[in-house]
């Protein structure tokens, strides 16, 4: 064998969704407009469809909407915000999936993110040993961070 199709061999056997780091981003901001606290998830294609693929042992298309509630149900088991003790309602409002990202928006309705004092964020991190997702807070014209890995699921917001 060549080196050439040695090369070529070595790369067909890599994973699609191999690569140097695996991270999530989040922001979390009021809405002063509709009241509500608004979320918005972004996380890399290839994650989320070995993901899945690695639960439930068939292939993914973030592109179809049965598809996207099995993502969905995995997110809403992953990552929450509580106030006074309880979840917040985060209602789903959809997904965009292209070939780089998947982004899903949620809201907590009439709801100010005042009420929110923890974050609950392990989305692939069960699945992602180095997995770090970041959540982006937008409260009275500043914005800080938090981040989450397997170790640290959960932080108070403030």
């Amino acid at each position: 064998m060549t080196l050439r199709a040695a090369c070529i061999a070595m790369m067909l056997c890599v994973p699609a969704w191999a690569h140097d780091f695996h991270a999530g981003i989040a922001e979390v901001s009021f809405n002063a407009r509709t009241g509500s606290t608004e979320v918005v998830h972004t996380y890399m294609s290839h994650d989320v469809e070995a993901l899945l693929s690695n639960l439930y042992q068939r292939q993914f298309d973030m592109g179809d909407p049965d598809d996207q509630a099995v993502f969905r149900t995995y997110l809403e088991r992953q990552f929450w915000i509580t106030g006074a003790g309880k979840r917040l309602p985060l209602h789903w409002l959809g997904m965009t999936a292209d070939t780089e990202n998947v982004t899903v928006y949620q809201e907590a309705p009439a709801t100010p993110l005042a009420q929110a004092s923890v974050i609950h964020n392990d989305v692939m991190s069960d699945f992602l040993a180095d997995q770090v997702n970041t959540v982006n807070i937008k409260e009275g014209g500043a914005t800080h961070t938090l981040t989450f890995d397997r170790a640290h699921p959960e932080q108070p917001i403030r």
